[in-house]
């Protein structure tokens, strides 16, 4: 009887003291539809009831959805564990699965950066005891999503305060590409309902591409961390945004690691990703202790 009611007080206090995962839905006036977000808290929120906690915003890639960075990395527990070291709150939102976290000049229901920038974010803040200011919010993603995290922080400095990227998909044109006519055939159906046409439009392409906001990066001045693996089919893109934050002498992080465009590779990018986000958030003293 005495190890019985042992092991249930021992699984109460670590119940007491798990992390914590809510899935919230939030509205999106600008689309006209509801979306879910995963929002992942740390073990420390529930008792630490007068804390602000700083926010990851950490984003899927294409072909995805919001869930993804808790059901498809190998270890489950991994953005649990990093919310609990790092007592930060991590927000998965909805991105679609070929959006690119941008507003769609030809399509009303794909208004990504509005929804994320104007509707998440706010729904957030109203939620959950955040750090209420770009200083306690950051952001980052793979692929889609890596690019989803560097085009809103260059075009929303004032709401984010670092971003990241793990083997993004930073530039959108296909002149760039080395594409058989089949994935050049496939790759136009995918961006029709996003940006139309690139025969027909290419301006939109350019203008929405990673690649060519180095010089908007420049000027934000914000900490930037990208990474890349060594096989991944997106890592000449990866090493031309490099090289155009060194030639305008823009200060960030970038790393090439062994692997390919995988789990695998992120689930060993994320950390060193959550590591650099969160000494930005420390030097703003916008941590939790």
């Amino acid at each position: 009887m005495r190890l019985i009611l042992s092991l249930f007080l021992l699984a109460t206090a670590l119940t007491a003291s798990a992390v914590k995962v809510d899935t919230l839905a939030i509205p999106s006036a600008a689309m006209n539809k509801t979306y879910r977000a995963a929002v992942v808290l740390p073990a420390s929120y529930a008792k630490n009831k007068k804390a602000s906690y700083p926010v990851l915003y950490l984003l899927h890639g294409a072909y995805g959805h919001f869930s993804d960075w808790l059901k498809n990395t190998p270890d489950k527990q991994l953005v649990h564990r990093l919310a609990d070291q790092y007592n930060l709150i991590i927000v998965l939102p909805e991105g679609e699965t070929f959006a690119f976290y941008l507003d769609s000049p030809v399509n009303p229901g794909s208004q990504f950066e509005t929804y994320l920038t104007r509707e998440v974010i706010p729904k957030i803040d109203q939620t959950y005891r955040t750090v209420r200011d770009r200083k306690g919010r950051v952001i980052t993603g793979l692929s889609m999503g890596g690019h989803g995290a560097l085009y809103l922080s260059a075009r929303q400095p004032d709401l984010y305060s670092a971003a990241g990227s793990m083997s993004g998909a930073l530039d959108l044109q296909s002149k760039n590409r080395n594409l058989t006519p089949e994935a050049a055939a496939q790759r136009a159906q995918l961006w029709a309902p996003v940006l139309g046409s690139e025969t027909a439009n290419p301006e939109r392409f350019t203008a929405n591409s990673v690649v060519n906001l180095v010089d908007l990066m420049h000027c934000n001045g914000l900490p930037l961390i990208i990474d890349c693996g060594v096989d991944d089919g997106l890592l000449e893109i990866n090493r031309e945004v490099h090289r155009r934050l060194l030639y305008n002498h823009t200060p960030h992080d970038y790393t090439e690691r062994p692997g390919t465009h995988t789990w695998d590779y992120w689930q060993n990018a994320l950390p060193y990703q959550v590591l650099f986000l969160h000494q930005v958030l420390k030097a703003n003293g916008a941590v939790v202790l």
